[in-house]
């Protein structure tokens, strides 16, 4: 009730301010909405947790393997988890603006004078307040079941940016999908299609020296793999910063085409309406 309500305002309270201010104005719009569904809140938080421990059992042997390039695994997992959940999360984010579709909230919004960028910036940037709790969470249960990290803050401030970016990027895509089919369904499928190739054809589980030649080639174009490799290259003990940047430079040029391109759908969904 308290996100219709707050869907229903938003237009009549945006005014001719920058783009700053309506991006102010529509991230705390979401939050708003966001924080006062704590059953929201409790899944998205649970549910990464889940996903550490249940594949930290299921696939702890794995260090046993001749070639891994770790002797524990729940520290090899932990980062790779953080990108999954941002992954995963973000494939929904699309589903806020078909919501405000089915209600004429977003026409209103396109009729007022708040800024396309804005409002997509601002729902990103609230969804991003949840990536940090949860890659946060992440960390605290993979400490508590023995992962340590010698990369210290630095390490896990750059996995805190490229997991944002992760979910900034994926996050627009979700957007992007949303103004173009407006069908909560074609969403819903169109994300799982694209979220557990990317999954599995990573690092996020498994060194690719252990898999097929194959899938070790489709990993270095995947954005998912190019987070999961700056964040453990920050977190280790002696890292590689030249990799460490490079596959960041790449998550962050992917991020911005991906937020470019889903602002302009904005025009594409006026000219269908």
């Amino acid at each position: 009730m308290t996100t219709i309500t707050a869907a229903r305002t938003a237009p009549a309270q945006v005014g001719r301010g920058g783009f700053l201010s309506h991006t102010g104005f529509i991230t705390g719009r979401w939050l708003r909405a966001q924080y006062r569904s704590p059953a929201l809140i409790v899944f998205t938080l649970v549910q990464p947790a889940i996903w550490l421990l249940l594949f930290g059992q299921l696939f702890k042997g794995v260090v046993a393997l001749p070639g891994f390039s770790d002797s524990s695994y729940i520290a090899f997992l932990t980062p790779g988890i953080v990108m999954m959940t941002a992954l995963m999360t973000s494939g929904w984010n699309g589903t806020t603006f078909i919501a405000d579709m089915e209600r004429g909230v977003m026409d209103r919004m396109l009729a007022s004078p708040v800024r396309r960028g804005a409002l997509m910036a601002g729902q990103l940037i609230s969804n991003g307040t949840t990536t940090i709790l949860q890659t946060i969470l992440v960390f605290a249960i993979g400490f508590a079941a023995g992962a340590r990290y010698d990369g210290g803050v630095v390490g896990y401030l750059v996995t805190i940016v490229v997991s944002m970016l992760v979910g900034t990027a994926f996050g627009s895509l979700s957007n992007a999908v949303a103004l173009l089919t407006r069908q909560q369904e074609a969403l819903i499928g169109i994300s799982q299609f694209i979220s557990l190739p990317l999954t599995f054809l990573s690092s996020i589980m498994l060194d690719p020296k252990l898999a097929p030649h194959w899938v070790g080639v489709a990993a270095r174009f995947n954005p998912v793999d190019w987070a999961a490799i700056a964040a453990r290259q920050a977190l280790s003990a002696n890292p590689d910063w030249s990799s460490a940047g490079r596959h960041s430079a790449y998550l962050l040029a992917f991020t911005l085409i991906v937020a470019y391109l889903s602002t302009r759908a904005f025009r594409t969904y006026q000219r269908s309406v």
